[in-house]
């Protein structure tokens, strides 16, 4: 079981490692769904933690449609990123079709030189989840995927969908990262419905599950607990 936890300070990423968090997921701009943070808050990240870390590669929120000039800011970043040892990448972008984008997709990954890469949930706004999962499949270096199931909608109520996805990556294909609308409250019966074995969490694991406030180490521990604890 794997638990990942957002963070968007120096501070979250140490408190989330404290917790027993196994990796993290770097972003700013969290009520927006998160973006790419600063190079210095990248640099202090892996200096301050040991665990893994995936940075956001994501230039705005408008969209996950990316014209070329958005394009070329992303490779500027995963540029960045890729020089640091011990980064992965998080990225997703689709046509205006709805479909995935694969020729920026095949040029990020280039320039990653080879960092591991989670498809974010620009998954979900697919016209076709499948499909989708078909083209992402291809492409070894993303090896992650994450999900709540579906456009506006939360993993508890995407849960047929994921089910869907897990079963279909054990046949190879990016592993499947649960993320969205998690607590330790509903974890029990979202693990029992659907066999998951990543978890990606964010405001369930800060004070007062508030975006804006800090990491809470104890709520990390709690469901990290659950985690170790879990057996189907």
């Amino acid at each position: 079981m794997l638990l990942e936890v957002i963070a968007t300070t120096a501070e979250d990423a140490w408190l989330a490692e404290q917790g027993g968090a196994d990796r993290i997921e770097l972003i700013t701009a969290f009520p927006e769904g998160g973006l790419t943070p600063s190079l210095g808050l990248i640099e202090e990240v892996r200096t301050r933690v040991s665990l893994p870390v995936r940075v956001m590669i994501r230039p705005h929120a408008r969209s996950f449609v990316y014209s070329r000039l958005d394009a070329e800011t992303m490779l500027r970043d995963v540029r960045h990123v890729a020089a640091i040892p011990g980064l992965g990448l998080v990225t997703g972008m689709l046509r205006a079709d709805g479909t995935v984008d694969e020729e920026l997709l095949t040029e990020l990954l280039a320039a990653a030189e080879g960092c591991p890469v989670t498809f974010h949930r620009a998954f979900d706004e697919a016209g076709d989840l499948a499909a989708a999962y078909t083209v992402l499949a291809k492409y070894p270096q993303v090896t992650d995927l994450l999900t709540s199931g579906g456009a506006n909608t939360a993993a508890p109520q995407g849960m047929a969908s994921i089910a869907g996805l897990i079963h279909r990556s054990a046949g190879g294909g990016p592993v499947v990262l649960c993320g969205s609308g998690l607590n330790i409250d509903n974890l029990p019966d979202f693990l029992a419905r659907t066999g998951a074995k990543r978890i990606h969490l964010g405001s369930a694991v800060r004070e007062g599950g508030d975006p804006r406030r800090p990491v809470d180490p104890a709520k990390v521990e709690e469901v990290r607990s659950l985690l170790h604890s879990w057996k189907r």
